[in-house]
């Protein structure tokens, strides 16, 4: 393992959750302005997920008054202060682009059940 692997190997975050796409999660972000600093919360569905090592990013999407809001977050920033997994969804593909498309109920992703 050379000397960069193992910078990465350190930097990278240990309490991440497994998700996916299709998951609806809640972001909690880091947000600084001026010289304060406060948490907002985040929360949508998530579309595509990279995994890249420390280069992993995730995207979130939500509907905010009618329009469609997509964030891009890297999973191992410490921007992200704590992701939460609220529903796990039940798609068949790894990218939901196709999402961007649908309004109101066609928009929605069934939830996968556990027995």
């Amino acid at each position: 393992m050379n000397v960069i692997d193992r910078l990465e190997m350190e930097q990278m975050k240990k309490n991440i959750p497994a998700f996916k796409a299709g998951d609806t999660l809640r972001v909690h972000v880091k947000i600084v302005e001026g010289d304060k600093q406060r948490i907002q919360v985040f929360q949508g569905v998530c579309i595509k997920r990279m995994n890249r090592a420390l280069g992993s990013t995730f995207t979130v999407r939500k509907v905010s008054g009618g329009m469609g809001v997509e964030r891009v977050f890297p999973l191992h920033s410490p921007i992200v202060n704590q992701i939460e997994v609220l529903m796990v969804g039940r798609v068949r593909r790894a990218k939901l682009y196709y999402l961007r498309k649908l309004q109101g109920k066609a928009a929605r992703i069934r939830e996968k059940r556990t027995a």
